[in-house]
């Protein structure tokens, strides 16, 4: 018997020595693997889109051509806005309101009037044009934009391509201030050795004059993806972003997509935070040890009382967001037909945003921070392209859907991220909150003056900011 089991026990070991090592490398695989996995850095998923009139063409390829643009105007049109602002009809204001019904009318009588006898829109058509525009066409809708290169360059210094990005209701001129000192900082007394950058400020489409999507869903991810399509397209392989607002959302997703094409991130607001029990517990400890809670003294001053500078200063401030995002048509309806309307609309929120306490000031505190030319150049943008409504219906597109199912919800952003956090921004995001979703803060700044439209405002204090963020991240 001994003999007979003999065979079978010698093939029995034969499989063993094939099976457990097999076996191992199996489990090891599978070990390696999970253990790859975990570091592997998640990504929004490209994909591709048509935005264009109708079917998606099935033969020929999209014109990549970059064609050179000019913003023009003519006798016609300016003779139809002054007809329009003539015949304004005005509700007289409570007494006493200042701007805490909104726009208050005995100060828009005054913006209306210099609009229709001082304002000059073929002048500003020059200013406008005094950087190059261009547009190309991008899954199917014509995209804008300006390009600045720096008109010189100290031998041996690289220049950074930087992406900005503006948001609602801004536009490309909101960066007309601050492009200089970034591409010419030797002459704006910010020549701190060795950042210059060559700057591209596309508009979002259905904005100013980028092309309107005509299709449904057109949000922030399909924005970012055409703007990756539009920096290749330019020939950069890798680029830095700047964006507040939605531009903030925008290249936030554009460093989820393509994190080897983005060398650093820079944000002037931040709002992609979790919610959560574990958010309450540190705002209910933040008031009292904000030490436990990852807070410092800063975050407190701004953050608190947080139920008036949380809750009840947003739902004052964000009335016009439910409309657009739910039913932007009807509302736009009206500001597409009256300048006057728009104008109301649009500066409300250049007065607030800028500095809350400007509620309380009869002309909403709107010409301290900037001219009428400069406010009613980016009225103009809107009206003048008929885009109101279409910049509206990117809120209905990118808030209509839960937040927790968004392809971007659960990505983590792991490039090099700056964040310039102004006092008078609408919200407030602590360093440790933000760090829940940017990995890789390498600098924090609490900005001493500003508000939500940070370059506009603020130029020189936005690219200071930037260019020590940037000289951090050349330095990893």
């Amino acid at each position: 018997n001994k003999i007979l089991c003999f065979p079978r026990s010698f093939e029995y070991s034969q499989k063993n020595a094939v099976l457990v090592p097999a076996a191992t490398l199996g489990v090891g695989g599978m070990l390696v693997f999970w253990l790859r996995s975990r570091h592997k850095i998640k990504t929004i998923e490209m994909g591709d889109g048509w935005w264009g009139s109708g079917e998606r063409p099935l033969k020929g390829k999209e014109d990549e051509s970059i064609r050179p643009f000019k913003i023009e105007t003519s006798d016609k049109e300016i003779e139809d806005l002054h007809r329009r602002l003539e015949q304004v009809r005005y509700a007289p204001p409570l007494e006493g309101a200042a701007f805490h019904y909104g726009f208050n009318s005995n100060y828009l009588r005054k913006v209306v009037a210099y609009w229709r006898n001082q304002f000059d829109w073929r002048k500003q058509v020059e200013v406008l044009n005094k950087y190059p525009h261009f547009q190309t066409t991008i899954e199917g809708i014509d995209i804008h934009f300006i390009h600045v290169k720096p008109s010189y360059v100290p031998h041996g210094r690289a220049v950074q391509p930087l992406l900005m990005v503006h948001g609602w209701p801004g536009s490309f001129y909101e960066f007309y201030k601050i492009i200089p000192l970034l591409t010419e900082p030797a002459r704006h007394g910010l020549n701190e050795g060795d950042v210059v950058f060559e700057v591209i400020c596309p508009s979002i489409p259905g904005y100013g004059f980028s092309e309107a999507p005509h299709q449904k869903g057109f949000d922030t991810i399909a924005t970012a993806r055409i703007f990756h399509k539009l920096m290749n397209r330019l020939g950069f392989k890798q680029y830095y972003l700047q964006g507040g607002d939605w531009g903030s959302r925008i290249t936030t997703n554009m460093a989820q997509m393509l994190p080897q094409s983005v060398k650093g991130l820079h944000l002037n607001v931040v709002f992609n935070i979790r919610q959560g029990l574990s958010r309450m517990i540190s705002v209910m400890l933040g008031a009292y040890v904000p030490w436990l809670v990852g807070l410092t003294r800063e975050d407190v001053r701004r953050m608190y009382p947080f139920i008036q500078k949380n809750i009840y200063e947003i739902l004052r401030e964000s009335g016009y967001l439910h409309i657009q995002a739910t039913k932007p048509d009807t509302a736009g309806c009206g500001l597409n037909d009256s300048p006057v309307g728009l104008a109301a609309y649009i500066l409300e929120k250049f007065s607030t945003w800028t500095d809350k306490s400007f509620l309380r000031k009869d002309d909403g505190g709107l010409e301290s921070k900037y001219s009428l030319d400069e406010l009613l150049t980016n009225v103009m943008i809107y009206w003048v392209t008929s885009s109101i409504v279409s910049s509206m219906r990117f809120y209905k597109e990118n808030l209509s859907k839960d937040p927790r199912l968004a392809a971007d919800a659960r990505v983590g952003v792991y490039v090099p991220t700056g964040i310039a956090a102004f006092p008078q921004e609408i919200v407030h995001i602590p360093r440790v909150w933000a760090k829940e979703i940017f990995k890789n803060i390498i600098t924090y700044s609490y900005m001493p003056r500003g508000g939500h439209f940070a370059a506009f405002e603020e130029p020189k204090l936005l690219a200071q900011d930037i260019m020590h963020f940037v000289r951090k991240a050349e330095q990893l």
